[in-house]
C-alpha cells in the first residue's frame, strides 16, 4: 500500500512537471484582478485529473501530492500531513499586513458516477469494509482546483501583496471513517492555527441549486449543526400472545418517536431558529410472535442556533428516559455531536461584500436560504471570524432547481464558474488588508 501511494504521486508529480508559473498581467489595485486564460485552463485541467481521481475521507494521498508539490513549485512554505493528508501552504506578502486563510476540502463520496463526462470517475475505495465506487459528487474536486490556482496568481504577485495568505486543503470534510478522526476538527487539534493565526478565514462551497458564476451567501448563521443521536429501549421479552408477561420495547420506542416530536413543535422557541429531529433507523425483532427485549433507534438532529441545540440534547434525553420509564422499560441515549452550525460572520461578510460584487456584478449576489446541509468550514469560524458563500454551478439555460443536487451520482459542474470562484478567491485575498 505504501507503494501505491508514492507511485500514485509520483504519477501526479509527474504530470505537472514543466507548467511554467508566468507572472500574471493583470492589475492588482482596486480594480478586479483576473487570472488569464492559460492559468483557467490549467485550473480546468487540474479539476479534471482530481476528478478522475477521486479518494474518499482520510486516504486523500495522490491529491495531497499533487497539491504539495504545486504549492512549493511556487515557493510557499508547506506543511504536509496535518489531519493525516492535510496540506498547508504560507505565502508572506511583500508588504506589512494581516494574514487571512482560505480553505477547500479535498476528499469525494462512495458514490458511483453516473455523468457521461470525459473524465468520469472509474475509481474505487473501502468504505466500511468493501470495496466501493469513488466520485466527487460535492464539487470538492473545483473547490482544491481554484484554490490552486489562487495561490499561482497570488504567488506570481507576492511582493504587492499585504500580509500572508494561509491556503488550507482539507481532508475528510464528508466525515472520519468510523474509529478515525479526521477534518476540521482534527487540523485544529493538531496546530493549523499554531503555523499561522489568520484574522479571518473564507471558503466556497459549489452548488448546484445556483446558476453558474451566481454567489449565494447570508450573514449569521447559514448551514445546520449535524448531530446523531442512538436510543436504546430495553424491555423485557415475551411471547407475542402474552404482551403482559413482559415489557413491550416496540410499543416504547413508537411511543418516543412521537413524543420526540413535540421538542421542536412544543418545547424550543421555533421564532428563533429552525431546528430538525428525524429518525431514521428503527431495528427490534427476530419472530413475529416474539416481544423482543429490545429496540435501537438512530436519528439526527439539525439546527441553527447553538444554545437552542444544547436545549434538544436535553429535552431529547429526558423525553425518552422518562417516556421509557412509564412503561417500565428503560432507555439509554448516546448523542453524538458532529459538526456545530456553519456561522458567517456578519461584519466580515459587509467587509468583503463590495469586493464580492465587484468580481462577480451585484445582480448575480444573492442572499442564501437556510441550509439544513453542515459543514465542517463551521468549525474554523468559531476559532476565527468566517466567511462561506456558495458559488453556482448550474449553466443559464438549466433550471438550478431541477440540477442534480449536490451528493447525486448525476451531479455536474459548468467549468466556468472556475474561473469565478479562483479570482474570488484572489481579490478577497488582496482587498482584505484594505477593508481594515
Amino acid at each position: 500500500m505504501k507503494l501505491t501511494m508514492i507511485g500514485l504521486i509520483a504519477l501526479a508529480t509527474h504530470l505537472f512537471v514543466g507548467i511554467s508559473y508566468a507572472q500574471p498581467a493583470a492589475d492588482v489595485s482596486s480594480s478586479n484582478a483576473t487570472i488569464s486564460n492559460e492559468l483557467e485552463q490549467r485550473v480546468i485541467e487540474w479539476r479534471r485529473d482530481i476528478h478522475q481521481h477521486p479518494e474518499l475521507s482520510n486516504r486523500e494521498f495522490r491529491t495531497a501530492g499533487v497539491v504539495a508539490e504545486h504549492l512549493r513549485a511556487l515557493g510557499l512554505e508547506v506543511t504536509t500531513e496535518i489531519a493525516h493528508t492535510g496540506v498547508v501552504g504560507i505565502l508572506r506578502g511583500g508588504r506589512p499586513g494581516p494574514t487571512i486563510a482560505l480553505r477547500a476540502d479535498m476528499d469525494a463520496l462512495p458514490v458511483q458516477e453516473m455523468t457521461d463526462v470525459p473524465f468520469a470517475s472509474t475509481a474505487t475505495g473501502e468504505y466500511r469494509g468493501r470495496e466501493v465506487p469513488v466520485m466527487h459528487a460535492c464539487g470538492h474536486d473545483l473547490h482544491v482546483a481554484m484554490l490552486m490556482g489562487a495561490a499561482e496568481y497570488l504567488a506570481g504577485v507576492q511582493e504587492q501583496l499585504a500580509g500572508n495568505v494561509m491556503f488550507i486543503f482539507q481532508p475528510a470534510e464528508e466525515g472520519a471513517p468510523e474509529g478515525e478522526e479526521g477534518g476540521a476538527e482534527l487540523m485544529l487539534k493538531e496546530g493549523l492555527f499554531d503555523i499561522a493565526k489568520p484574522e479571518a478565514v473564507l471558503g466556497i462551497h459549489v452548488w448546484s441549486a445556483g446558476t453558474t458564476g451566481h454567489i449565494g451567501y447570508r450573514k449569521g448563521p447559514l448551514m445546520a449543526s449535524s448531530d446523531r443521536f442512538e436510543i436504546r429501549v430495553r424491555g423485557e421479552q415475551t411471547h407475542g400472545s402474552r404482551p403482559w408477561g413482559g415489557v413491550d420495547p416496540i410499543v416504547v420506542a413508537s411511543q418516543i418517536i412521537n413524543n420526540v416530536q413535540t421538542i421542536v413543535s412544543r418545547q424550543v422557541d421555533i421564532t428563533k431558529a429552525p431546528a430538525v429531529v428525524s429518525f431514521g433507523i428503527v431495528e427490534g425483532g427476530v419472530r413475529n410472535n416474539i416481544i423482543p427485549d429490545e429496540v435501537y433507534l438512530e436519528g439526527t438532529i439539525r439546527n441553527f442556533d447553538m444554545g437552542i441545540r444544547s436545549q434538544i440534547f436535553e429535552k431529547l434525553t429526558t423525553t425518552a428516559e422518562m417516556t421509557a420509564a412509564a412503561s417500565g422499560a428503560k432507555a439509554e441515549v448516546t448523542i453524538h455531536e458532529g459538526y456545530p452550525v456553519t456561522v458567517n460572520d456578519p461584519e466580515l461578510v459587509a467587509r468583503m461584500m463590495p469586493t464580492t460584487e465587484r468580481v462577480i456584478g451585484r445582480d448575480k449576489v444573492y442572499e442564501a436560504d437556510l441550509v439544513t446541509g453542515a459543514e465542517d468550514f463551521s468549525f474554523y469560524a468559531m476559532e476565527v471570524p468566517g466567511m462561506f458563500v456558495f458559488l453556482g454551478i448550474t449553466p443559464p439555460n438549466q433550471e438550478p432547481s431541477t440540477a442534480p443536487s449536490n451528493h447525486s451520482p448525476y451531479f455536474y459542474a459548468d467549468e466556468a464558474a472556475l474561473r469565478v470562484g479562483t479570482e474570488l478567491f484572489i481579490n478577497w485575498a488582496l482587498d482584505y488588508p484594505a477593508t481594515h
